[in-house]
């Protein structure tokens, strides 16, 4: 049976009509005071939001679970949860996101519940969010403009400002409009930058004068970024140079990575349970229960679909997990999905460039998670450790991993490598000993010792160096 609903969308015998037909609430998210003797001052609220998600696959558990996230996300960022909302549909409606039928319940709700800001989850087109903003009648932003705010509050260096920024404006701009025409005027002038009588042309749009205002931005943020990473490039060559192998921690948001930082090095660096609470790298020293050295750094944690614009931004602070020779991939083995959070963490790597390097799974938070979800777990990763870095459970084991894993300079290589994979030649230099280093004709002659993982890839090449002269 085929036909239209409200919202002019297609029935399919894939979706329970009931389920298309309504605003489906997910409880346990409202984080609203019920006594308002709990605050000194009610006049001083924070955002009061509403959450509303889009369930196109999988199981109504697994878009329930999404919806907490952003409730956890919306809580971080200091928001008040006052509803969520999920909806069944084929797919996201292009023009408001939930179907203009939808979006006039949602309206209703924020009516009745005094909110002043919904939440989507998902990233929204500029024109999904114009027009849902237009029938609500309140502030509308996405999970990627919330995620992006979090950032924004956290972020503490230099560097990482600069890069929370960057991706703020990147976002920005293809969204940059104005309300009622006062973006669309022309100017001239003082408005136009002072170039004066003579020297306007045809005119300057208000809103064109914003972007490229941005992106004058822009370019003068990423040449910083670009400066500020040098500094970083010059410590992690250090290291190189004294052989010092680097291991780095990553994994989903609020998995207890700087709690395990601490717990292998004595650190002492933040704690805090919040998405989000590490932004700015930490690099410290450790040692093996045999007493060799190797660097452990803490990184940004990453979350099911990290905004591009971060990832993009934040390239040069992922630049120590694409750097080390192994990776503590860990896992929150409380959370209702870990497998999704592997496979979200797994799909960063794959966009960094990180994928190829060998990872240990720590499946952290033993205590307080179900012994048959870490079975099920062990199961799907058979190189995983189980471990709990508030308690100390495990980390001995760990210790015992992460030296039989411990990328070393295990072979001696003769290569010839063709001008073209110069790629090559940096990784070895970067990764390796060169022992000897000549050109000829055909390539790049190398004599060096690596790491077992990148003399496999260098093997055919090694063949080339035996047939020449």
């Amino acid at each position: 049976m085929t036909g239209t609903y409200e919202d002019d969308e297609p029935l399919t015998g894939e979706l329970d009509l009931e389920d298309r037909r309504a605003l489906r609430r997910v409880a346990g998210l409202s984080t609203e005071l019920t006594d308002v003797t709990e605050v000194e001052y009610r006049a001083l609220r924070l955002e009061r939001v509403v959450l509303v998600g889009v369930w196109t696959e999988g199981s109504a558990a697994m878009a329930e679970n999404s919806l907490r996230e952003l409730a956890l996300l919306a809580e971080t960022a200091g928001s008040e949860v006052l509803e969520g909302l999920v909806q069944r549909r084929v797919r996201p409606d292009p023009a408001t996101y939930i179907g203009s039928g939808k979006a006039a319940e949602l309206r209703d709700i924020v009516i009745a519940t005094g909110a002043d800001t919904v939440i989507c989850d998902g990233e929204l087109a500029p024109s999904q969010l114009r027009h849902l903003e237009e029938t609500v009648k309140v502030k509308v932003i996405d999970r990627t403009a919330l995620i992006l705010d979090i950032f924004a509050q956290h972020a503490r260096s230099r560097e990482g400002k600069a890069q929370v920024e960057l991706a703020q404006l990147d976002y920005l701009l293809p969204r940059l409009r104005g309300w009622g025409g006062n973006l669309s005027r022309q100017v001239g002038g003082r408005a136009a930058g002072g170039v004066g009588i003579g020297g306007r042309g045809p005119g300057e749009t208000k809103i064109e004068l914003d972007r490229r205002r941005i992106r004058t931005r822009m370019a003068k943020l990423r040449r910083q970024i670009a400066e500020m990473s040098k500094a970083r490039e010059t410590m992690r060559g250090d290291r190189r140079r004294h052989q010092i192998p680097a291991v780095a921690i990553a994994g989903y948001t609020n998995a207890g990575k700087s709690s395990l930082l601490n717990r292998l090095t004595g650190a002492g660096v933040l704690v805090e349970n919040a998405l989000f609470a590490t932004l700015d790298p930490t690099v410290r020293r450790a040692e093996t229960p045999s007493g060799r050295a190797y660097t452990l750094a803490d990184t940004v944690g990453f979350v099911r679909h990290l905004p591009h614009q971060l990832v993009e931004a934040f390239r040069s602070t992922l630049e120590e997990v694409t750097d080390a020779g192994l990776i503590l991939h860990v896992v929150d083995g409380s959370d209702p999905e870990p497998e999704a959070q592997i496979d979200a963490v797994r799909e960063v790597l794959r966009e960094i460039g990180a994928d190829a390097i060998p990872e240990i799974i720590v499946i952290n938070k033993a205590d307080a998670a179900d012994e048959l979800a870490i079975a099920r777990l062990e199961l799907r990763e058979p190189h995983s450790v189980v471990v709990s870095a508030r308690t100390g459970l495990g980390i001995e084991r760990l210790r015992e991993a992460i030296e039989a894993d411990l990328p070393g300079l295990e072979r001696e290589v003769r290569v010839l490598l063709p001008y073209e994979r110069g790629d090559l030649v940096t990784q070895i230099h970067e990764r390796g000993e060169v022992l000897k280093q000549e050109h000829v004709a055909e390539g790049t002659v190398l004599h060096a010792r690596v790491p077992d993982h990148l003399a496999s890839t260098l093997e055919r090449y090694a063949e080339l160096a035996s047939t020449t002269p």
